[in-house]
């Protein structure tokens, strides 16, 4: 086997099991009726001050439409509030609950968790390599 279809195989299978260990860890009992895509426009609306809807379909890269739809099942369901700018009302902002804080902290402490045990497992070395390839991997992935 070449070394580009060694590196195409491991990536697909880091990406699916990566897809496959988050869906089994965050998908609990508390948090049966979302998906994973929920949870990351969860993650994406955040727990800081409010984000506008533009601005966290730009952090997913999706159409405000498409945002649109997610967050009707999530304000629906209870993790999401929406809310007029001060400002602006015609500006509609996007809050967590505190249901939506709770599945935040859960899929937060997810990346935490799988973070820390990959780094227990490598020395200093491995670490900056580590870094430095996943940086230079992201920097392709976004170009294109």
């Amino acid at each position: 086997m070449d070394l580009n279809q060694y590196l195409n195989e491991i990536l697909v299978a880091l990406f699916q099991n990566i897809m496959d260990i988050e869906e089994k860890a965050l998908i609990t009992e508390e948090f049966k009726d979302i998906t994973i895509n929920d949870m990351h426009v969860i993650e994406a609306v955040g727990v800081e001050e409010p984000r506008t809807m533009s601005t966290v379909a730009g952090t997913l890269s999706v159409t405000v439409g498409t945002l649109t739809t997610a967050i009707n099942g999530l304000v629906n369901k209870g993790y999401v509030e929406r809310l007029s700018s001060k400002k602006d009302r015609r500006v509609v902002l996007l809050t967590l609950t505190e249901r939506g804080v709770k599945a935040y902290n859960h899929h937060m402490d997810f990346h935490d968790h799988m973070i820390q045990s990959i780094l227990s497992e490598l020395d200093q070395e491995e670490r900056v390599v580590l870094s430095t390839t996943l940086l230079k991997l992201e920097k392709y992935l976004k170009e294109l």
